[in-house]
């Protein structure tokens, strides 16, 4: 899973966010589906700018991500290697356009875990806001605020 750091929540909520307030989903198009929206949020491309680059090689994300090489000079790989860089896995984004991830899956509500859909923008949403908060815990769990010691009572003066 991605590495659970601030800037990865960071995008994981962001995106959700967007995509919660409507902008524009369409999971066949490469530039406004799942991966393509974290693409957006992570590389702030547009989503056509993002669309054109995946057209330049044959496949939908998940053949893209298969047929991935840094070396490789084409864009989309550009693309990828960004969204690589800020934390995510291929295999992360494999899971993300198809909501496929066992463990995100497994920490949804019980009466969405079978009913969620890959291509529908609130499943999306539900699917990215669980990721970003099991991200969160272990850096919420890892932070140890300092033991405060107690104020001393002030003393009080006489008027004698």
């Amino acid at each position: 899973m991605a590495i659970s750091t601030l800037p990865v929540i960071q995008a994981l909520r962001a995106t959700a966010q967007r995509l919660a307030t409507q902008a524009p989903y369409q999971w066949g198009h490469m530039g406004s589906c799942n991966c393509g929206h974290l693409a957006q949020t992570i590389t702030h491309l547009t989503k056509a700018e993002i669309h054109s680059r995946a057209m330049q090689r044959y496949g939908d994300w998940e053949r893209q991500l298969i047929d991935y090489c840094p070396s490789s000079g084409l864009p989309i790989d550009d693309t990828i290697d960004e969204m690589l860089a800020a934390g995510f896995t291929r295999q992360d984004l494999a899971h993300l356009e198809r909501l496929s991830d066992p463990v995100i899956r497994g920490a949804l509500p019980l009466e969405r875990r079978n009913a969620l859909r890959h291509n529908q923008r609130d499943d999306v949403v539900l699917y990215l806001r669980t990721w970003a908060d099991l991200l969160e815990q272990p850096l919420l769990q890892a932070i140890t605020l300092p033991t405060l010691l107690p104020i001393p009572a002030l003393a009080t003066v006489s008027a004698y």
